[in-house]
């Protein structure tokens, strides 16, 4: 286990931001991790976990207290049953799981970060979602003080959110176990349209899962959505919104907002998402409310090849990034009367 004092933490996230942490611990094994919380817990001491760094926005000031960084490793098939420990990195996960001809996360290929930050999120992409093949969660329950396996149907999950993201100060993940499927080397059924269209299939069908992975690495990779350290398009926590879910009724004065301002025959994307509810493209919104791909003059900037994520030019710092978030955020609203919400976690700084 490694420590250190007065510690940067922008090299540990993806947008390069951040101030430094006041003791920074690297712990490779379980024991550490929960070595580590428990003492941090038991001296009173602030608290944050960091895996891959691909979804947090961390304040200038950096972190009053104990960063921990999880490096645990662990990769383990039987059959079509996977565990993998926290710190696993995911997209490399993804990349051994299709070469062992297993469906189920295939179209999550490229999605930065690690094992454990993936139920927190419910991280999902082109039609896929972790908690569809997620079965349970080893986690450290710092209220209980004691290891928990929670079975999907106690995670909480929905869109981009969980019991663990819920209560962000109680679970720490260590596993995350996975049920996949053996389709003969099959993808899952596509369930997202660009990536049908990609392939030149309809939804519902199935194609090689290799396939199906490397098409979603370059349809990403065309949104700068896969990390390239040269490419400061992809120095981002990818989609910095969530798509709205609005109520039906909340999506009618949206469309007369819409059709006001764009013209009657105006349709933004709408997608089912559950009773009674809309799910709209965040994207659509920002593009329309002005605010297009490569706007700002400033050190942070939209990225030019995907208006959702928002980028560090080299040079940024974290307020630069929050002020460009605040104005897409404001616009949005202003112009469609919907609020975005921050899919990245902020520490030290709110939107």
């Amino acid at each position: 286990m490694q420590e250190l004092h007065d510690a940067p933490l922008a090299p540990l996230t993806t947008f390069r931001l951040g101030g430094p942490a006041t003791r920074l611990v690297t712990a490779t094994t379980d024991d550490e991790v929960i070595a580590t919380v428990r003492a941090a817990d038991e001296a009173g001491t602030p608290l944050l976990i960091i895996g891959g760094g691909s979804n947090l926005v961390i304040g200038d000031k950096g972190f009053d207290g104990t960063a921990l960084r999880i490096a645990t490793r662990g990769f383990a098939l039987d059959g079509t049953a996977l565990t993998l420990a926290a710190g696993e990195n995911w997209s490399d996960a993804v990349a051994r799981t299709v070469e062992a001809g297993l469906a189920g996360v295939e179209c999550l290929a490229g999605i930065p970060g690690s094992a454990g930050a993936t139920p927190i999120q419910n991280v999902g992409a082109y039609g896929q979602e972790v908690s569809a093949t997620i079965t349970e969660v080893v986690a450290y329950d710092r209220r209980a003080g004691e290891t928990v396996t929670l079975p999907n149907e106690e995670c909480g999950f929905s869109y981009r959110h969980s019991r663990f993201k819920e209560h962000p100060d109680r679970f720490v993940v260590l596993r995350v176990r996975f049920a996949l499927e053996d389709a003969d080397g099959l993808s899952a059924p596509l369930k997202y349209a660009e990536t049908a269209r990609a392939l030149g299939v309809e939804a519902g069908d199935r194609v090689p899962a290799a396939v199906a992975r490397q098409t979603v690495l370059a349809l990403r990779a065309g949104k700068g959505m896969v990390l390239d350290p040269e490419d400061h398009d992809t120095w981002s926590a990818g989609s910095f919104f969530t798509n709205p879910i609005l109520t039906e009724a909340e999506h009618a004065v949206f469309l007369r907002r819409v059709q006001d301002r764009l013209g009657p025959d105006t349709a933004p994307p709408a997608f089912p998402a559950g009773e009674g509810l809309v799910k709209t493209s965040a994207a659509w919104l920002i593009d329309r409310a002005g605010f297009t791909k490569g706007y700002g003059s400033g050190p942070a900037r939209i990225s030019t090849k995907h208006t959702l994520a928002l980028t560090n030019r080299g040079r940024a710092t974290t307020e630069d990034l929050l002020a460009l978030a605040r104005e897409v955020r404001d616009g949005v609203h202003a112009a469609f009367g919907v609020t975005l919400v921050n899919e990245p976690v902020t520490v030290g700084v709110s939107l």
